[in-house]
């Protein structure tokens, strides 16, 4: 705990029997109270890891539901035992949990409420090993979602987060896309509530074992994006309603 609060770290995985060991054994469990492990139908050994390290919130979905969907089970367990701040990071090595810390202590001293791992803070993204299409994408995508979302965030698209788990409660991450497109939809959520979003730069490592989506996938979710930020600009319009925007 920090401040007396309860941090949660969800690992959302697939197929990360490889790098799931290395990911955990960087976890600070000074601060860490717990993890959760959700597995997407897994075709590795990434359950029987995740059992030896000793992870006790293991759930394993039966059937392939997508990325989305994955971390939809993680948020609804992380909030069911009672979750002050909840982290979410991928169990692919590509994302430091060393900075856990840092993001923690900018929630719990209240100046945020969600805090973003940014690729794109520094100059570290491509040295690092983004491929140059996918920096360019981060950039055009980014540069748009901006503009019509009235944000001045440098990246939307990092898989590595931590919430207020009250800012979680008043969104309706259900209604959310399965796919990749579900982090682009509960950021645009937390922006219309008005959340105080902070970033800090975060290094990342591109390797074989770490998780990626081929170029047509990429271009989905580009589209995906686009839907998202043009939704959510309507919807300041006060003219049209998307249920994703929803409070509970």
């Amino acid at each position: 705990m920090v401040n007396n609060k309860k941090i949660i770290v969800v690992l959302p995985a697939y197929n990360a029997a490889k790098t799931i060991e290395r990911t955990y054994s960087e976890i600070p469990f000074d601060i860490v109270d717990d993890i959760i492990l959700t597995d997407d139908f897994s075709k590795d050994d990434t359950i029987a890891v995740a059992k030896k390290l000793g992870i006790q919130h293991i759930i394993a979905h039966d059937r392939n539901k997508g990325y989305g969907a994955n971390q939809k089970s993680c948020y609804k367990k992380a909030l069911a035992l009672q979750a002050d701040i909840i982290i979410m990071l991928h169990p692919d090595y590509q994302y430091t949990p060393k900075l856990i810390p840092s993001m923690v202590n900018m929630v719990v001293t209240d100046l945020y409420d969600v805090v973003l791992g940014s690729r794109i803070l520094g100059k570290g993204a491509l040295k690092n090993g983004m491929p140059f299409y996918k920096y360019i994408a981060n950039r055009l995508l980014t540069f748009f979602q901006n503009l019509l979302m009235n944000q001045k965030l440098s990246e939307y698209h990092t898989g590595y987060r931590c919430y207020k788990a009250s800012v979680l409660q008043q969104i309706d991450f259900e209604k959310n896309s399965d796919d990749f497109v579900f982090d682009n939809e509960i950021l645009a959520q937390c922006c219309f509530i008005n959340a105080r979003i902070g970033e800090i730069s975060c290094p990342t490592h591109y390797f074989e074992d770490a998780s990626s989506i081929n170029f047509k996938r990429s271009v989905i979710y580009g589209l995906g994006v686009l839907r998202v930020s043009f939704s959510y600009a309507l919807q300041k319009t006060g003219l049209f309603s998307f249920s994703i925007f929803n409070r509970l």
